[in-house]
């Protein structure tokens, strides 16, 4: 991975500036690299860019929590995902967790959620690129890593690891 700091050139574009055109007239890129940028609060962010399957893949810390973004690729049927880890599995009472989990699923995740992944709670949202606007990243991308930093040290703290 390299630090893309270095090599963003600073465009002066605010996402929210950017309106809810499509964003097939965006650099996609660029845009997701503004909206880290953003966030980024350690200028921490790096990106790792692999011909074929794996697409771009961005990593960032927000608060207590490291933040990825993956973009697939940039045709419509490609996918933007975010995702921050909350809390290490195994944990003391799992059934608790997984109803808790559950429960806010429903109530405080909007378009992100939880989930498993590599043995590890995660709060995740993914979207294909199609008809993507330049606030739905930065919303995406805000959700995961908010939701993350404000959830992880509560869920550390109730269940711990087993």
């Amino acid at each position: 991975m390299t630090n893309y700091q270095q090599t963003l050139e600073t465009s002066g574009a605010n996402t929210a500036a950017l309106g809810s055109e499509a964003i097939a007239s965006v650099d996609l890129i660029q845009v997701i690299e503004t909206v880290i940028s953003s966030l980024d609060q350690t200028d921490s962010a790096m990106v790792s860019h692999t011909e074929g399957e794996g697409g771009y893949v961005w990593k960032f810390k927000y608060g207590s929590v490291e933040t990825f973004v993956q973009l697939t690729g940039t045709t419509d049927e490609d996918t933007l995902t975010a995702w921050a880890s909350v809390l290490k599995l195994p944990v003391q009472n799992e059934a608790q967790l997984t109803r808790k989990l559950l429960e806010m699923n429903w109530l405080t995740t909007l378009e992100a959620h939880f989930a498993i992944f590599n043995d590890q709670i995660a709060v995740v949202s993914s979207r294909t690129v199609a008809d993507l606007s330049p606030g739905e990243i930065s919303r995406l991308i805000t959700l995961v890593a908010t939701i993350a930093d404000e959830k992880d040290d509560a869920l550390r703290a109730e269940f711990g690891s087993a």
